[in-house]
């Protein structure tokens, strides 16, 4: 029994390979792997420089195809003659060149006018809906929150200070917000002595107050320092007050100096 098993063991450590073999086979195996990795490189290559070679011919067959439809021939005689070209000058209207054609269109008659469809129905029927001057703001707004018995600049001020209240604001609640500012004294040398806190307690609640009273303040001292306490009389100046926007800007020339400027009243 003893010299069988020993028979086995020998048979076994016979058939397994030596360290020598199996050295050798994992050299051949990665031989293997990098013959394999060298053919499909050398594949990827030919076929980028087949791709390569088609696209530099796409493009040169192109490239003759415009120049050919861009350039077409006459024929004189015997000999094609390719005419140049024309340039074309490009011109740019100046705003002074504008202004002056559409004031000529506007006195041709022969011109062609374009005007909003039904725009005079729609005016007639603005008008019929505003005859009777019945909404807030025809009571409560700025054209009826200033002192009439104030003098004319300070009733400019009081305009400009209403509009500014009033965005974002009911009529009811920015006529409110008036009332007490005229109480306490609504011209530019009694605002800008007047503390914010104060200011804040006068207009409150009217929409975004504590912005407001910091613009009111930086207003009040620019008229004051720069515009001896009016208002001014345009709008590129108006808009560059501190809370004071392009709207807000054309209705104080409506309603403060009686001049239409962008923004008319019905």
């Amino acid at each position: 029994m003893l010299t069988r098993n020993m028979t086995k063991a020998v048979r076994t450590n016979m058939s397994a390979p030596s360290a020598k073999q199996q050295t050798a086979a994992v050299l051949k195996k990665a031989q293997q792997i990098v013959k394999t990795e060298c053919d499909h490189d050398v594949n990827r290559s030919e076929i980028l420089g087949k791709r390569h070679r088609r696209s530099t011919k796409h493009k040169t067959a192109v490239s003759q195809a415009h120049q050919t439809q861009a350039r077409p021939t006459e024929e004189t005689g015997n000999v094609q003659v390719r005419p140049r070209r024309k340039s074309i000058k490009v011109e740019y209207d100046s705003t002074a060149g504008t202004r002056d054609k559409e004031l000529q269109d506007r006195n041709n008659p022969k011109k062609s006018q374009w005007e909003p469809q039904d725009w005079i129905k729609q005016l007639d029927n603005i008008r019929e809906m505003r005859k009777n001057k019945d909404a807030p703001v025809d009571q409560m707004g700025a054209g009826k929150c200033f002192d009439p018995r104030a003098a004319p600049q300070v009733i400019r001020y009081q305009v400009l200070i209403s509009l500014m209240l009033s965005s974002q604001t009911k009529d009811e609640v920015t006529a409110a917000a008036m009332k007490k500012l005229q109480a306490h004294g609504l011209s530019v040398e009694n605002i800008v002595q007047t503390d914010d806190k104060t200011l804040g307690e006068l207009i409150y609640p009217v929409g975004f107050w504590k912005s407001k009273v910091k613009y009111m303040k930086q207003c009040s001292e620019i008229l004051q320092q720069q515009y001896n306490g009016d208002i001014p009389d345009n709008v590129t100046d108006l808009v560059k007050l501190p809370g004071i926007g392009p709207k807000m800007a054309h209705l104080t020339m409506a309603i403060a100096w009686n001049t239409v400027s962008g923004i008319g009243t019905v």
